[in-house]
């Protein structure tokens, strides 16, 4: 049987390498986002839209790390 220890880090890892490809996506979008804001303000200027769009991808980008931090600071080797 396989040991429990090495059972959890194989599935901590699996959850450190999702987070990692999660990590690229969102900065994938983050550019596309940023590229259409700024096209809309060389179009409109500065709007409320902007403002809005902006705020709510701060605070997913926020929510998003402190799941990711509670994750890693969980992932911890013991000697």
């Amino acid at each position: 049987m396989a040991d429990p220890c090495m059972r959890q880090i194989k599935i901590k890892m699996g959850v450190v390498k999702q987070l990692a490809k999660e990590k690229l996506m969102y900065e994938k979008e983050a550019k596309q986002q940023d590229g259409k804001v700024e096209k809309m303000k060389a179009e409109d200027g500065e709007n409320d839209a902007i403002k809005k769009q902006r705020n709510e991808k701060d605070l997913e980008e926020y929510e998003e790390y402190k799941e990711a931090r509670s994750v890693l600071d969980s992932v911890k080797l013991e000697a």
